[in-house]
């Protein structure tokens, strides 16, 4: 007697409705029918909706829903975990996707892994604080068989991760990898250091960063590097030879901040940008510096697998390297050394910063699933 498959089908919790979480759940509704996923839980700052059966979520329907549903709670992870963990069986799977900066939920990770739950996130922190966090979200992944995927945490919806992973897989050695990871930085040192020993002042740039919305509301947590020194843990820790390298994660990065020591203690967005041309002088002398060299600056970061070296730095690179030619805007530009790619490395470039492709890297994991 014939039998028939059932499509697979994904229940789908989101936690984060934010710019990127909203933009996430307006892709995913517009998958085309027949869709293999369904909406089953939103949670915000302040609410928690659910429903196994899928909510009837209207294209941007989010605010309504979250204020207006019966089944309306506090935000609840414990509660998250126990329904979606039942939820789980053959041709059945769930998927935690987090789109928040959240720290405690990415703590939960092993936890909705062990119990079967897939996790999809743009979220960094579990994958570049301390190595025991890495090491329980691998352990409980192999132990369930449910999956993690990162993509977004690196370059938004640019093959990074992925590119990586399949180099490693296939049996290539990867020597090294560099790149401007950071779309802020990037443009920034884009705007401010052209091969010209003179031009705009770094606190102008910086400025100007701020209110086209490319930097955090405080500048300083993107000038302070810990940005890029969290995509190179995450980076160094899908190579073998390096991922105990860094057992503080992002802390144990060599970073050299931009924030000048005299600000450091400033807590005040608009206080630091106010404060920031007092010191402008010495970003000025680093420019004429470079340009003397015929060089530019770029904030970069580097893996570097055969010295065991992996730093965030301002650096100089000739005005005719692709980081000084190839970047516009905020772009993100990676360059994989290795041994089938040497003397021509391998590059992925492209916009990594931005609402729109940060969720189609969340999408797009997604999909690795069905």
């Amino acid at each position: 007697m014939a039998t028939s498959t059932s499509p697979k089908v994904l229940r789908v919790a989101v936690v984060g409705v934010g710019l990127v979480g909203s933009e996430f759940i307006r892709q995913l509704l517009a998958f085309p029918s027949p869709s293999p996923f369904r909406l089953v839980a939103l949670t915000s700052s302040t609410a928690t909706v659910f429903n196994p059966d899928g909510l009837a979520l209207a294209d941007g329907d989010l605010k309504q829903q979250l204020v207006g549903s019966p089944v309306r709670l506090k935000p609840d992870l414990p509660f998250l975990l126990r329904e979606l963990a039942a939820l789980v069986r053959p041709g059945q799977d769930a998927v935690l996707v987090d789109n928040t900066a959240s720290e405690e939920v990415a703590r939960h990770y092993p936890l909705f892994l062990r119990a079967g739950v897939h996790v999809v996130t743009p979220n960094k922190k579990a994958f570049s604080v301390e190595l025991g966090l890495y090491e329980r979200i691998l352990a409980a992944s192999l132990e369930s068989g449910a999956r993690f995927l990162n993509e977004a945490t690196v370059g938004a919806g640019l093959p990074v991760i992925s590119t990586l992973k399949d180099l490693v897989a296939t049996g290539d050695k990867v020597r090294k990898i560099e790149g401007v990871f950071s779309g802020t930085m990037s443009y920034i040192f884009n705007e401010y250091s052209t091969g010209k020993a003179e031009g705009p002042s770094f606190s102008s740039v910086v400025a100007t960063a701020r209110e086209k919305g490319y930097t955090e509301p405080h500048p300083a947590d993107d000038l302070n590097g810990a940005d890029v020194a969290r995509k190179l843990t995450i980076l160094s820790r899908c190579l073998p030879a390096l991922r105990g390298a860094l057992p503080e994660g992002y802390k144990s990065v060599s970073t050299h901040s931009l924030v000048p020591p005299e600000l450091a203690g400033v807590t005040s967005g608009d206080e630091f940008i106010t404060r920031l041309p007092e010191f402008d002088a010495r970003f000025e002398e680093m420019r004429a510096e470079a340009a003397r060299e015929g060089k530019v600056l770029r904030f970069a970061g580097v893996v570097d697998v055969e010295q065991g070296v992996i730093k965030a730095d301002l650096e100089k690179y000739s005005v005719t390297h692709p980081f000084a030619t190839a970047l516009g805007g905020s772009d993100n530009i990676i360059m994989f050394y290795t041994e089938r790619y040497g003397a021509r490395p391998l590059v992925v470039q492209g916009a990594g910063a931005g609402a729109a492709v940060t969720a189609m890297g969340v999408m797009s994991d997604l999909l690795k699933l069905v």
